[in-house]
């Protein structure tokens, strides 16, 4: 979505965040204010209303959003009001344990195929899924329309399969491989490196050791 390109990334996790609170309310068609939300999403009223701003108008002032209409909008903007055909490439730990999250198919992505180059692997019903082997990559994308992958393999064959995947036709590519992917700029990666993560909690936690 070239929309997105253009908004910065916090802003776009923060909507996520703001979507998962209008989804916890009880009254759908009630109505909630910037401060509600903000409290919920531990940011500022005034944050949520420029989070929102750049996506249009929102609401009246004095009297808040509509839980239902904002929470459509919401999900409209972040693309889960319809489902993805999706594909998890490396049938690991952390591929399976993303595979078998429920919120993974609430949101509307559909895992239509799984790949993985091990022998012992390729055959095992993974939830009604037979692991395939990536030899048959291409043809799948076709035939299933799979849309975007979970790319969970090593450093050293996640550059040749996101390649692949481009050249097939793929979307989007969500990298699990601790590898910075060379792709066009129309196939928008996103990387989670949990051990990135794990770093910048640790760098937190002695910052406020040495405040302390």
């Amino acid at each position: 979505m070239s929309l997105t390109k253009k908004i910065p990334d916090s802003t776009v996790r923060r909507l996520s965040h703001y979507l998962r609170s209008l989804e916890g309310f009880e009254e759908a068609g009630g109505t909630v204010s910037s401060e509600e939300l903000a409290a919920r999403g531990q940011t500022t009223a005034a944050q949520v209303r420029k989070d929102l701003s750049h996506f249009g108008s929102f609401g009246k002032r004095g009297l808040g959003y509509r839980v239902d209409e904002l929470r459509a909008r919401l999900r409209g903007i972040l693309g889960v009001d319809r489902t993805w055909r999706v594909a998890l490439v490396g049938a690991g730990r952390i591929g399976l344990a993303l595979f078998e999250y429920p919120a993974f198919r609430a949101r509307g992505y559909e895992c239509v195929a799984i790949f993985d180059a091990d022998p012992n692997k390729i055959g095992q019903d993974r939830g009604g899924l037979i692991v395939r082997d990536p030899s048959e990559f291409e043809v799948a994308v076709e035939e299933l329309g799979i849309e975007l992958i979970i790319l969970a393999v090593p450093a050293t064959a996640a550059q040749e399969m996101a390649g692949r995947a481009v050249e097939a036709g793929v979307r989007g590519i969500l990298n699990f491989a601790p590898i910075r992917l060379n792709v066009p700029p129309r196939v928008p990666v996103e990387d989670v490196n949990l051990v990135m993560e794990l770093e910048a909690l640790s760098f937190a936690l002695s910052q406020n050791e040495r405040d302390a």
